[in-house]
């Protein structure tokens, strides 16, 4: 049966460098590519890190079912997780790994049951989280506080995850994350 594994969290959190330290020691695992409605950030690359669509080409490709789960993150901001991606993933024999917001995560979980991994990645404090988002320097102040508005909200849905990770330390969660899913592949 073709897997899944799920790591979301609040921004800031640093699960992208989770999700990278992860995917870098296992040829198993195929990272599943997210479509947004945002605009890129400098670094970020089209069919690398996102599918950037415009919000009329995200609501059109919603409208004909194209995605597995989608989220309206922030208003007039859509992300949403390709079926096209994911079958095209699996049909290579490939774990999918994800690296999307609770709502999706928890969506898909539901969605594929067993089948998906779910792992909520959090800081060790909302301070921490703070000096994380600050440090990035790519948000302005508002943006820095709806995402810690938002953080605190997604907090209270960490319960529902298969597992929880505090992100104190990259060294620490990253071992910890790679025992969560490796026991998880080791399920039949």
């Amino acid at each position: 049966m073709a897997k899944l594994v799920i790591l979301s969290a609040p921004s800031g959190s640093g699960k992208t460098t989770l999700t990278r330290r992860l995917l870098s020691g296992n040829s198993a695992f195929a990272f599943s590519i997210s479509a947004t409605s945002r605009a890129p950030r400098a670094q970020e690359k089209e069919g690398i890190d996102y599918y950037f669509l415009t919000p009329q080409e995200f609501l059109k490709k919603r409208d004909q079912q194209e995605f597995l789960e989608w989220e309206e993150v922030y208003p007039g901001t859509y992300y949403g997780t390709l079926r096209s991606e994911v079958e095209r993933l699996w049909a290579q024999g490939m774990v999918v790994f994800f690296d999307i917001d609770v709502e999706g995560a928890l969506r898909l979980k539901k969605n594929f049951g067993d089948a998906a991994l779910a792992v909520y990645i959090q800081a060790p404090s909302r301070l921490e989280l703070e000096r994380r988002l600050r440090t990035r320097g790519s948000d302005s102040e508002e943006k820095i506080q709806i995402r810690l508005q938002k953080a605190a909200q997604e907090a209270r849905r960490a319960p529902l995850f298969d597992a929880v990770v505090v992100n104190d330390t990259v060294e620490r969660a990253s071992a910890e994350l790679n025992d969560i899913v490796n026991a998880f592949l080791q399920r039949k």
